[in-house]
């Protein structure tokens, strides 16, 4: 069993806000694998589903992202698990937008509602880190951050949400370094390319041309020219014709 945590700050005013990223990763999980209807408990809101042949239970702090530790604590005790087994989703300031990193442990970068998760279940937790991408003034990191995602942002925004609930299978099998292959090829697919394959077929084609030669036009295509189907015996008694005319 594995609990996926979704961070965010509970509430309409703060739905589309940057801040909320994680809530959202999470609520796309649930609706592509169709997770069962949500409940409120330990403090969240949580849901129930499977992804392959792992359980997974969706939690949502409701406590606001300071205290998200707090819920997170509960659930994780409830069911007897250990961090290992704790999956967060939250925002990334100094990762670029439409980037996704996962990493196992580490610090909180300054991050409260990960700084209390700490607090309460230690560090050796999976992160998943979405960009969200810095302002680039210190001054302006709070309105960045608690402000909802600009519309020239939405389709890119879609793009990895999808990406991330599509491969959260991988997540679910403990394959960090799969799940981040799969959803970086969704967000940017490879350039088709015409391979070596192509170029050799194309080259081929190249000489057999040149070894034609100029197309030369028909004489009998050129509009220009009059047509003759009488043949060289028929002209010679034409003129034998025309002459003894004349000498008549």
């Amino acid at each position: 069993m594995l609990l996926f945590v979704g961070l965010g700050n509970p509430g309409d005013k703060f739905k589309g806000h940057r801040h909320n990223v994680g809530f959202m990763a999470v609520d796309e999980i649930v609706r592509r694998h169709n997770f069962l209807p949500e409940k409120s408990r330990w403090q969240a809101l949580t849901h129930e589903g499977r992804l392959g042949s792992e359980k997974v239970i969706v939690v949502k702090p409701q406590t606001f992202m300071n205290l998200s530790g707090q819920a997170v604590g509960e659930a994780m005790r409830f069911f007897k698990l250990t961090p290992a087994d704790v999956v967060v989703f939250y925002d990334e300031l100094d990762l670029a937008f439409g980037k996704v990193k996962v990493k196992l442990g580490g610090g909180a970068a300054g991050h409260n509602g990960i700084r209390s998760i700490t607090s309460h279940i230690g560090a050796d937790f999976t992160r998943v880190r979405i960009g969200i991408g810095h302002p680039g003034d210190k001054a302006r990191v709070h309105g960045h951050v608690l402000g909802d995602f600009a519309k020239a942002e939405q389709p890119e925004l879609e793009k990895v949400l999808d990406a991330i609930a599509a491969e959260a299978g991988y997540l679910a099998d403990r394959d960090n370094p799969r799940f981040m292959t799969e959803v970086s090829r969704r967000i940017n697919p490879p350039r088709p390319s015409t391979g070596k394959l192509g170029a050799d077929k194309a080259a081929t084609e190249k000489d057999k041309t040149a070894a034609r030669g100029p197309v030369t036009k028909s004489l009998a295509a050129d509009p220009a020219k009059p047509k003759n189907n009488n043949g060289p015996m028929a002209d010679a008694l034409q003129m034998l014709k025309n002459a003894l005319k004349k000498e008549d």
